[in-house]
C-alpha cells in the first residue's frame, strides 16, 4: 500500500515537474493571450453588429421622415393650386363658377333619402341568431368549437 502512494506521488511530481520547464511555461502563456485576443476581438465584433443594426435603423427611420416630408411639400403644392382654390371655395363658401346654378338641399330633405343600416345591421343580426337557434346543440358546440379553433369573432 506504501508503495503504491509513493508511485502516485511520483507520478504527481513527474507532472508538476513538467511546469518547471520554460517552455511548457512559455506556450501556457501563448494560450492565455490567444485567449484574451479571441475574446477581445469577438467583443469588439460584437459590438460593431449592434452599431451597424443601430445604423441601418436610423437610415430607415431617416427615409421614413424624407418621405412624409415629401408628402406634406406635394400637399402644400397641391394647395396652391387653382383646382384646390375653386373645391376650397365651392365648399366653404357656397360660391360657383358664372355659368353655374347652387342647389342648397336642407338636411331634412337629404335625411328622407338616406337608409338607416343600423337597422339592416340588427335585423340581419336577429336572423343570425335565430338560424342559430334552430340548430342542434351539438351542431352549436361544434360550430363554437370550430369558430374558437380558427380565431373566428362569430
Amino acid at each position: 500500500m506504501l508503495g503504491k502512494i509513493k508511485q502516485i506521488k511520483n507520478r504527481s511530481s513527474d507532472w508538476l515537474d513538467g511546469f518547471r520547464d520554460t517552455r511548457i511555461i512559455g506556450l501556457i502563456l501563448f494560450l492565455i493571450i490567444i485567449l484574451m485576443v479571441s475574446w477581445s476581438s469577438t467583443n469588439v465584433i460584437g459590438t460593431n453588429y449592434r452599431l451597424q443594426q443601430q445604423i441601418k435603423r436610423m437610415d430607415q427611420e431617416n427615409r421614413v421622415q424624407q418621405l412624409a416630408n415629401d408628402n406634406i411639400n406635394l400637399q402644400n403644392q397641391y394647395y396652391e393650386t387653382p383646382q384646390y382654390l375653386d373645391i376650397a371655395a365651392r365648399e366653404h363658401f357656397g360660391l360657383a363658377k358664372d355659368n353655374e346654378k347652387v342647389l342648397a338641399v336642407s338636411d331634412s330633405v337629404a335625411a328622407r333619402f338616406t337608409q338607416d343600416m343600423s337597422a339592416q345591421n340588427t335585423t340581419q343580426d336577429q336572423t343570425l341568431q335565430e338560424a342559430k337557434s334552430k340548430q342542434p346543440a351539438y351542431q352549436r358546440n361544434f360550430q363554437a368549437w370550430m369558430n374558437f379553433l380558427l380565431h373566428r369573432d362569430n
